[in-house]
This record gives C-alpha cells, sequence and structure tokens, in this order.
C-alpha cells in the first residue's frame, strides 16, 4: 500500500501539472466605429480612436492568453477615413506614453513573435484534447495501480496497463483536437499577425483597425502618439490620444 501511494501522488502531480498548462484558442476581437472612443480625434478627413490594454485580466480575455505577460502591451486603433487622402502610420515617430512620463517605441513585429513563443513555451500551452488525454493517462495509472494493489499483481506492470488505457480513454475525449505546444505557439502567432495593425496606407472611403503592440516593460498606458501621414500630399500630423 505504501507503494501505491507514492504512485497516487506521483499521478497526481502529473494531473495537477497539466491541469495548470494553459489551453489557447484564438478568437476575433471586435471594434467600435472610431468616433465613438472618448480620445478619437479627426485629421486629414479621417476619424482615429484608439484603447489599449494595460489591464492583464482584461488583456487575456480578449488575447485567450496572458499577452501581458508575454511582455506585450496592446493598443487597438481604428481609422475610419472619410476624407480624400489615403493615410498611415509612421511607426518610427510612433509612441506609448507610460504613467511616469516614459515614452515607448512599437515592438518590431518578430520580437513581438519572438516573445510570445518564448511565453508559449514557458507556460506549455497545450489544446483541450492533450489536456483531457495526459489526464486520462493519469487516470488510468492511479486504476492501474489501484488494481495491482488489490489483485496482488505486479504494480509496475498493473501501472503501465492503466496508463495505457488511460490514455486511449484521454485520447479519445480529445479527439483530434490535440497538438504539441509547438502548435500552440504556431496558432499564437498567426492570430497575433491577424491582429496587427499593417502598415498600409488607409484608402479614402474605408475603416481600418489592429493592433501595435509595445513592450510588456511599459505598466501602465497613459497616452498614444500617433504620427499620421497623407501618402500622397506627404503632410504630417501628430495625434495625442489619452488612453
Amino acid at each position: 500500500m505504501r507503494n501505491f501511494g507514492k504512485i497516487l501522488a506521483i499521478a497526481l502531480s502529473i494531473a495537477l501539472v497539466i491541469a495548470c498548462s494553459t489551453a489557447y484558442k484564438a478568437k476575433p476581437l471586435p471594434f467600435r466605429a472610431a468616433e465613438s472612443y472618448s480620445n478619437a480625434k479627426e485629421v486629414a478627413g479621417a476619424w482615429v480612436g484608439a484603447q489599449a490594454y494595460a489591464d492583464k485580466e482584461h488583456a487575456e480575455q480578449a488575447f485567450g492568453f496572458d499577452v501581458r505577460g508575454a511582455g506585450m502591451l496592446p493598443v487597438q486603433v481604428v481609422f475610419d477615413n472619410r476624407g480624400d487622402h489615403p493615410i498611415k502610420i509612421n511607426p518610427g515617430q510612433t509612441f506609448l506614453e507610460d504613467n511616469e512620463g516614459n515614452l515607448w517605441p512599437i515592438l518590431e513585429r518578430e520580437i513581438a513573435y519572438d516573445r510570445a513563443t518564448k511565453y508559449a513555451q514557458s507556460k506549455q500551452i497545450v489544446s483541450e484534447g492533450v489536456y483531457h488525454g495526459a489526464l486520462g493517462a493519469a487516470a488510468g495509472a492511479i486504476i492501474g495501480a489501484a488494481v495491482g494493489i488489490v489483485t496482488g499483481a505486479n504494480v509496475g506492470a498493473a501501472l503501465g496497463k492503466g496508463a495505457a488505457l488511460g490514455g486511449a480513454a484521454g485520447a479519445t475525449i480529445g479527439g483530434t483536437k490535440g497538438y504539441a505546444s509547438g502548435e500552440a505557439r504556431k496558432e499564437i502567432i498567426n492570430d497575433l499577425r491577424e491582429k496587427t495593425l499593417e502598415n498600409v496606407p488607409v484608402q479614402p472611403k474605408t475603416i481600418a483597425h489592429g493592433f501595435l503592440f509595445f513592450p510588456g516593460e511599459a505598466s501602465s498606458a497613459k497616452n498614444l502618439r500617433l504620427q499620421i501621414m497623407e501618402e500622397d500630399t506627404g503632410k504630417v500630423d501628430v495625434l495625442n490620444m489619452a488612453l
């Protein structure tokens, strides 16, 4: 019985580690009309609105994973270009100001993806299928060990059979949704790519929206300084938007 207690403790530890893993699922994020934001500004005939996701819980609910813990502070920007000129952001002159007066540049896309990848690796992000499959294996290990104790059979052999049965049951529960953390990382990267505000002109009479990612070292978001340029005329405007 003492051996069974050790096996039970190990199996439960495995289950606990798996339960602490984060399930990730990409999800779309809504946006509002640009002029409806409290910080909305009009420039070159276009309305621009912005919203920061500095709060950890709010950001995690929106992105489906701890994007703040991954080292990024997202700011959603919405354009409604009602003017006659294509406009675009100058990323090299766009900054986030925190409550301490520090200015933070936009994270380069590769750095943002690298941070997301490292986060996924360190947090063992897995899918629902892997979660159920591994829990099934842990449960099977416990059952197998218990059968070995009760029947007097070799505990190690019973443990192996129980784990195999449990793993098969878990795989059935999870179905084909199970995938390794490497695929979870790919899904996060693809999701961030879809959400990132591309540095392309916003054409007249069109709406554009997306996220600018700033360094997560910024603990707060007070103000967004956007430099906007009319692509055809070269005219430059600077917007300071309270967040």
